[in-house]
């Protein structure tokens, strides 16, 4: 059993050797990128604070230029910070920037390592992705409309009679993904809400815990303290671990197994899961169950934080720009009736612009993932006299494009209109969509963007349309300021602050109008 001081030892030779790779790489024809500067042997470690690390990595930006180097004992760490940084290396040289780093303790530890947003570019991950194509792709995402549209309902419904904004936020997402993933629906009193917890839980630990400062632990970087005992100091993360996996194993088999009751019973009902197991003609292989299986995890996994940021940011929106309500209210009233009226459905898009200005405003403003998921460097590269070294972990800045007031002028204030305005000649309309930095970049762009923008656009058409949203006021009328802070890791997602949401008067009326449009497959 390997003593304290074996321990240590082996970190310094670690560090020793990890100082002579970077004198060696920074001896190469071309220097890295400029950066901090870093502490001998251990790096920028101490530059690498989780909280906000966009933030600080905009403000090297300023200090640095675009490409910002770090290194934690030798691994090298690049944040881009800039659209043309991103276009030149993660869409044009997407085959160099499309894979991602061998994170031992989310993929080995944790057993989150089937997901494909863990997934390395390679046989894996692109099967996962074959398979979402079939109910995530443009084409096929008008199939899940009903889905989306009953979950709506029901979101609607439980506002018109009260409670907590942020629960039927949370259980409108995650609502969404069930239906179209397994084919379940949540009900109260079945003990379906269980798996709302799981993936609250799940998301808690994702974002604060395992993926805090991107993800990277002692271990990725230094593979061989996973086989020393967790009794060690400086090991305890092998226990957090081991509990953490449970978690993880809960999100992956609840609804898998509640799923395959459902068929043997013959009550499961259509779904992304049921129509792949059951497709007539073909056998499904044990492979292809644990792809399906695997596939649906991923899907099913990045329900709720993303839909929770966008719309807290949203209900933000509201209370401090209530001439952007007024204005949404109108257009929703000229196109559904302003007396008793309709609620919308997703067929009503094209008659509403205002409302997609709003959508794209807002996953501008509110960034989700402010600091893309880590991509890992597969070779060498060289940019613009710089080296970017091979294995290097690539962090795209997406917090420091959308607020780029090159393509967004007065960047930091909500303004639905630039997205009825056309470019404005520097950058095209298409460089100016934030779709494409919210969902990711190149191969590894978020297969299931189309089903999150129908899903997020309708919830704020819907909210829109039936609902008022203002500052609320204490007991002498007083308006109470939303005070908000962000603690997330990977989500900029606000904490929970007070608003108030009421029923506009034609709320109730519409409400029991609405039926889901039901779309041909």
């Amino acid at each position: 059993m390997p003593s304290d001081a074996a321990v240590i030892g082996g970190l310094a030779a670690a560090a020793v050797v990890s100082s002579l790779l970077i004198r060696w790489r920074n001896a190469r024809k071309f220097p890295v990128p400029p950066g901090p500067k870093p502490y001998p042997f251990i790096g920028n470690v101490t530059d690498l604070d989780p909280r906000e690390l966009w933030v600080t990595s905009a403000k090297w930006a300023k200090q640095y230029g675009d490409i910002v180097y770090t290194h934690v004992f030798g691994k090298g760490i690049i944040f881009l910070n800039s659209i043309d940084v991103v276009d030149d290396l993660m869409d044009k040289r997407a085959a160099l920037y499309s894979d991602k780093p061998r994170l031992i303790m989310v993929n080995d530890l944790v057993g989150a390592g089937n997901m494909v947003v863990f997934t390395n570019y390679g046989d894996r991950a692109r099967r996962q992705r074959r398979l979402m194509s079939h109910t995530l792709s443009a084409h096929h995402v008008p199939r899940q409309h009903e889905a989306i549209e009953l979950e709506a309902r029901d979101m609607i419904g439980r506002f018109l009679e009260g409670g907590d904004t942020f629960a039927h936020l949370r259980r409108y997402a995650v609502g969404v993904i069930l239906r179209v993933v397994y084919g379940i629906e949540m009900k109260d009193g079945d003990g379906s809400l269980r798996f709302l917890q799981v993936e609250e839980e799940t998301a808690e630990l994702l974002s604060n815990e395992i993926m805090s400062g991107g993800g990277v632990w002692a271990v990725d970087m230094m593979p061989w303290l996973r086989h020393l005992p967790s009794w060690l100091p400086g090991i305890g993360f092998k226990r957090k671990a081991a509990e953490w996996k449970k978690v993880f194993d809960e999100l992956r088999e609840g609804p898998w197994e509640t799923l395959k009751d459902n068929m043997a019973a013959g009550k499961a009902h259509p779904s992304f899961c049921s129509e792949l197991l059951t497709q007539v003609g073909k056998t499904v292989s044990e492979q292809d169950q644990t792809d399906i299986k695997d596939t649906a995890n991923s899907m099913y996994s990045a329900s709720m934080d993303t839909t929770l940021t966008i719309m807290s940011h949203f209900l933000l929106a509201m209370m401090h720009y209530p001439e952007v309500l007024k204005k949404a209210h109108a257009e929703l009233d000229s196109v559904l009736g302003p007396g008793p009226g309709r609620m919308p459905t997703l067929a009503d898009k094209p008659k509403l612009p205002y409302i997609t200005a709003i959508f794209e405003e807002i996953l501008r403003w509110s960034v989700p993932v402010p600091l893309a998921l880590p991509h890992s460097l597969l070779d060498d590269d060289e940019y613009k006299g710089m080296h970017l070294p091979k294995g290097s972990i690539i962090f795209p800045n997406i917090w420091n494009i959308v607020r780029d007031e090159r393509l967004y002028p007065d960047a930091h204030t909500f303004d639905p209109e630039r997205f009825i305005e056309k470019g404005d000649g520097t950058y095209s309309t298409k460089q100016r969509d934030p779709r494409q930095f919210v969902f990711g970049f190149g191969r590894r762009r978020c297969p299931g963007s189309h089903l999150g923008e129908a899903s997020v656009w309708f919830l704020i058409a819907s909210m829109l349309a039936t609902l008022d949203i203002k500052k609320p006021v204490d007991e002498k009328g007083n308006v109470i300021e939303p005070h908000v802070e962000f603690d997330n890791s990977i989500f900029r997602t606000p904490t929970e602050f007070k608003v108030s949401v009421t029923p506009r008067p034609q709320a109730k009326a519409a409400f029991k109008n609405f039926a889901p449009v039901k779309l041909a497959a």
